[in-house]
């Protein structure tokens, strides 16, 4: 009988993948060992695989290149990374090697970006595209980086009232673009996007804000819609409705040349995933051209802001299985060695799912189990696979411990988690190790956080100790 956790792999995905192997040891990630990491630093315990996040960015590169010479297509390709999936520093070093630009949300992203132009990581070619709603802070930072003379930092309009405060600000002449406020899914909460400016109030307000302001020009149109980038009727509807507005604008605004389709590719979430990087990019370049050719105007210059496709994918979490709760009949609770409320917040508040998958014991029988986490809130659980109403794992036994690893949780879940901060129930943060490669291609770890101690969340807390 196929009754081993391997036979159940193995009859349910296509085993081995790219990025996932079965050694001697257990299972490997981009050929590392997990369990040689769990043995050196201990469970739970976070990582982030440096070199994948170059992957990506390469990956996507080559197929807008390759869209760009199959479409015969006019304009330039800009990547720039949304740095609010992952403000890390090591993830800014590792995305920056790549000839990359960057995409801003907040006031104190502008430090970052400071901070990285005095280690020449970050030039003054680089495009700095400042998304968000602009409070004061942020103006001011905008401001102080214009007036620094980094040129190639554009301030997206969100709001109507955001070209009289940076004029207030910037001392000489700058570019801008606008936000297109998208119309969201029908099934959606709302109709329409709280960011940006509506489809129909964009050529009016370009006229009476910009096109008569000696000071200001329009460089670039942004488009992002919610659901990200996926081939259904709802998305190429908007991108339609997002170019009309465009060849419309270009025909009154000759320094108008960029168009930003934003984020919004998916990462892998399952062993069963399956999505058409290539196809979409080839059409989406197709529906340009032919929308261009048809008003008779250029094609724009495509920039886009990938941020979980770029970071996403390098990360990963690994718990140890400290006990199983047999509550009724039917339910076995496997009880982790952490939170999923706050090391993996988003399948908490979103319901997301991440591949998961056993790290050890491969060879031993499976059983159906759910998850829980170490809080004493009844939501810090984890039950399902992205494409299985179930989670199978080894069945339990106190006399071999049982690792299990989430993947590709890179982007958001520190910062949503709360990095460095207070954890629910004080559950404290795990430790995070860095994995990169060197130059003969030999794997390297790193420490880059211990794990939280009591007297670090006493002190966040106010208590003396």
């Amino acid at each position: 009988m196929n009754t081993k956790y391997i036979d159940l792999i193995d009859q349910t995905y296509y085993w081995p993948q790219e990025e996932f192997r079965l050694g001697d040891n257990g299972l490997e990630f981009h050929g590392v060992d997990l369990m040689e990491l769990v043995e050196k630093y201990g469970a739970p315990l976070k990582f982030t695989y440096l070199p994948k996040i170059s992957e990506n960015i390469n990956l996507a590169k080559k197929w807008f290149a390759d869209a760009i010479e199959k479409n015969n297509y006019k304009g330039s390709y800009n990547y720039c990374y949304c740095t609010k999936s992952s403000h890390f520093k090591h993830v800014l070093n590792e995305a920056l090697k790549n000839d990359i630009h960057i995409e801003t949300s907040s006031a104190f992203d502008i430090d970052i970006v400071e901070s990285l132009k005095k280690t020449g990581k970050v030039t003054d070619k680089t495009y700095v595209i400042c998304n968000g709603f602009k409070r004061e802070r942020y103006i001011e930072n905008i401001a102080r980086l214009i007036n620094s003379g980094h040129e190639n930092c554009i301030p997206i309009i969100d709001n109507y009232e955001e070209i009289e405060l940076l004029s207030d600000d910037i001392k000489n002449h700058f570019n801008v673009g606008i936000r297109i406020a998208s119309e969201e899914e029908p099934k959606f909460e709302f109709y329409t996007s709280r960011l940006g400016i509506g489809y129909k109030n964009i050529i009016p307000f370009y006229e009476e804000q910009i096109k008569n302001n000696e000071r200001v020009d329009l460089k670039m149109l942004h488009f992002f819609i919610n659901t990200g980038i996926r081939d259904t009727a709802y998305y190429w509807n908007e991108l339609v409705k997002c170019l009309k507005v465009y060849v419309r604008l270009k025909k009154i605004c000759p320094s108008l040349d960029s168009l930003n389709i934003g984020g919004g590719f998916p990462i892998k979430n399952s062993l069963a995933f399956e999505y058409d990087y290539q196809y979409m990019i080839n059409e989406i370049l197709n529906q340009i051209n032919i929308t261009c050719e048809e008003a008779d105007v250029p094609v724009p210059n495509i920039f886009t802001e990938f941020g979980s496709f770029t970071v996403g994918e390098s990360g990963g979490a690994i718990y140890e299985i400290l006990y199983q709760k047999q509550q009724n009949d039917r339910e076995k609770w496997n009880m982790i060695n952490s939170s999923f409320i706050t090391t993996l917040p988003d399948t908490w508040a979103i319901s997301k799912r991440f591949i998961m998958l056993a790290i050890n014991r491969w060879n031993d029988e499976y059983e159906r189990v759910l998850l829980g986490g170490l809080t004493c809130d009844s939501d810090d659980y984890y039950n399902s696979e992205q494409n299985m109403a179930a989670i199978y794992l080894p069945k339990f036994r106190k006399d071999k411990p049982l690792y299990i690893g989430f993947f590709n949780t890179g982007a958001y879940q520190e910062t949503i988690g709360g990095f460095g901060g207070l954890q629910h129930c004080l559950i404290p943060q795990p430790k995070h190790i860095l994995i990169d490669r060197d130059k003969n291609d030999t794997i390297t770890t790193k420490l880059f956080s211990e794990q939280q101690t009591s007297e670090q969340l006493l002190n966040i807390l106010g208590y003396e100790h």
